[in-house]
């Protein structure tokens, strides 16, 4: 039987855990026991995991078929177990990423229905590691997981990180007077999003198009950002993953601060999402505000503080006077709070 024919159901949960666990860490270059975090990886009932400086930051996160990705597109573009094992890895390291910390070790748990092809697993551990390497989480290791069966694939990750003696920065830090910062991008995977549920069929896309739909199959968080915002003496950080407007909303609730966006540096955040909007006839600053995914890293930093490499001005953070509430502004009228909400209609 061809390898594209053997699916999940054909096998048993050892069969399969043997073509997995040589994928994992291979492009990483960790093994066991050599001076790594991960002192025990797979193969027993849990993993051993070193804690440099004594705090552990976790995170968890989930993507489901149909929710969270689809197997087929609009498009044509059908998502690979690499996407999906990419983009488990991206979402997760940003999360560490957006305290301030470096990623440790992750564990997975994968959920698939019986005719899931063996080899769709496969490349789901590919490009799991794949990510970690690519996005540049040499410290991350793959310690393990769980294989289960459900009628969808679905994908959690539970991941944990150190800050390496730093404190841990959070969303309620921000201060009057500080400086809005954003590193990475916004609105790319929002617009690569409405590229895959187009109708337009993926031969007619352009490379800078393709590109731009990738963002949204393979997101590429700006993870040494996090550390070095950090040393630089960010006051607050986070990760964008439901929106500029949406999240912007939550730092500015959570450091009861409102948070004023510069629209000349909304327009250039906007400027390369053009070439998916033309085709779509869409406004981009509709994705720049809204669009989710991209997991870029909004912070705030003193006024004094000269912003890190990869770091961009996008505005300032202000008082609550009497009468307002937190929240965000552009040029200093109020936002109407937009982005992804997983339980709205």
């Amino acid at each position: 039987m061809s390898r594209e024919q053997l699916t999940v159901a054909e096998l048993s949960e050892g069969e399969l855990l043997a073509r997995i666990f040589p994928r994992l860490n291979k492009p990483l270059n960790q093994p066991l026991n050599a001076g790594g975090s991960l002192l025990l990886g797979p193969g027993d009932d849990a993993a051993v995991v070193a804690a440099p400086d004594g705090r552990t930051l976790i995170s968890i996160d989930t993507q489901t078929q149909d929710q969270d990705f689809r197997l087929e597109w609009n498009n044509g573009y059908r998502t690979t177990g690499y996407d999906v094992g990419w983009k488990s890895a991206a979402q997760n390291l940003s999360d560490i990423n957006a305290m301030g910390g470096t990623a440790l070790s992750l564990v997975v748990s994968l959920t698939m229905p019986p005719g899931t092809p063996v080899e769709w697993v496969e490349d789901f551990a590919d490009g799991l590691t794949a990510g970690i390497a690519g996005l540049g989480a040499a410290e991350c290791s793959v310690a393990g997981g769980d294989l289960g069966r459900g009628r969808e694939l679905a994908v959690t990750v539970a991941i944990v990180g150190t800050m390496h003696g730093l404190p841990a920065v959070l969303r309620s830090g921000a201060r009057p007077s500080d400086c809005l910062a954003l590193a990475g991008t916004v609105g790319r995977a929002a617009a690569g999003l409405a590229l895959l549920e187009s109708e337009v069929p993926l031969a007619g896309l352009t490379t800078v198009q393709r590109a731009i739909m990738d963002s949204q199959c393979r997101p590429n968080p700006p993870l040494a950002a996090g550390p070095q915002g950090a040393a630089a003496g960010a006051t607050a950080m986070m990760d964008v993953s439901d929106g500029l407007l949406r999240d912007g909303s939550r730092l500015a609730a959570a450091s009861g601060v409102i948070l004023d966006l510069d629209p000349v540096a909304l327009k250039s955040l906007a400027v390369p999402l053009e070439a998916a909007s033309a085709l779509l006839g869409t406004d981009p600053m509709d994705w720049v505000l809204g669009g989710g995914e991209d997991h870029g890293l909004l912070a705030t930093f003193p006024a004094t503080v000269q912003l890190p490499s990869g770091f961009t001005a996008i505005g300032s953070v202000h008082a609550v006077a009497e009468g307002q509430h937190s929240g965000v502004r552009i040029a200093g009228m109020p936002a109407d709070t937009v982005g992804w909400d997983h339980f709205a209609d």
